[in-house]
This record gives structure tokens, C-alpha cells and sequence, in this order.
């Protein structure tokens, strides 16, 4: 007898969950990936993921939004930049074990640093979308 009055309310909220696009009311996250090269590593960097690591990441469900080399030092001639979208935290966690266990992945991984390691390191951080930004394509 009180579910009922509850139920409009509650399937109103699942609903609006359902058609909201990325933004507070989506499971959709936004990773934001900061790779520092080793010295001199990056146009090799670049090569790996021109050549291999953007299509693994499709054939994993891994999405590309954009990628951005830095124009200003000290960045400048070290760091790639991107972003990924995935649909859920849990997606993400699924798509980069994925991706890392891909015996594609390791052989190319493999190959392209047989003259040492390409990135020093990575930061990475999961972002949502504000209710204020604009929609992403």
C-alpha cells in the first residue's frame, strides 16, 4: 500500500536515468590520461598508438574522445595527452583488463620498446560530466 504512491516517483527517476545523456544522472566517465615519455621516446610513443593502441582500444570497447601533444614547455616534446570515454566505472575496469591481457597488445607493447621503455609515467583520473558542460559528441 505505501509502494504505490512511491512507484510514479521511482519510475519517473529510472527513466530520466535511462534517456540523460552523460552528466550527473550517467553512468558514463570520462578518463583523463597524462603519459610523460621517457627522453626522446615520444614520436615512438605516438607511432604505437597511431599505428596499434587507438584500434586494441576500439576492439575493447575502449573509446577515444581526443589526444594532445603540449605546445609549451617543460611538457613539450614529453607528454601525450587523451581522454577516453567508457560507459561505467565497471566497464572501464573490464575493457583495460581486457586490453592489457590482449596478446595483441603484449606483442606490440613488446616490439615497440625492444630499445627500452617509452613512457616513464601515467596518471590517470576518472571525471563525469558536469550538469553545466556541454554535451560531448
Amino acid at each position: 500500500m505505501f509502494a504505490v504512491p512511491f512507484f510514479p516517483l521511482a519510475g519517473l527517476a529510472a527513466l530520466r536515468k535511462q534517456k540523460a545523456g552523460p552528466g550527473p544522472m550517467s553512468n558514463t566517465v570520462y578518463e583523463l590520461r597524462v603519459y610523460r615519455a621517457n627522453e626522446g621516446k615520444l614520436d615512438d610513443l605516438l607511432r604505437r598508438f597511431r599505428e596499434h593502441t587507438v584500434k586494441l582500444f576500439e576492439k575493447h570497447g575502449i573509446k577515444s574522445v581526443a589526444y594532445w601533444t603540449p605546445v609549451d614547455e617543460p611538457q613539450k616534446g614529453k607528454t601525450l595527452i587523451y581522454i577516453l570515454e567508457h560507459p561505467s566505472r565497471e566497464a572501464a575496469t573490464a575493457n583495460w583488463q581486457a586490453f592489457r591481457d590482449d596478446p595483441d597488445w603484449v606483442r606490440v607493447r613488446d616490439k615497440s620498446e625492444e630499445n627500452g621503455k617509452l613512457v616513464e609515467k601515467v596518471d590517470s583520473t576518472f571525471m563525469a560530466l558536469t550538469d553545466f558542460s556541454p554535451q560531448l559528441k
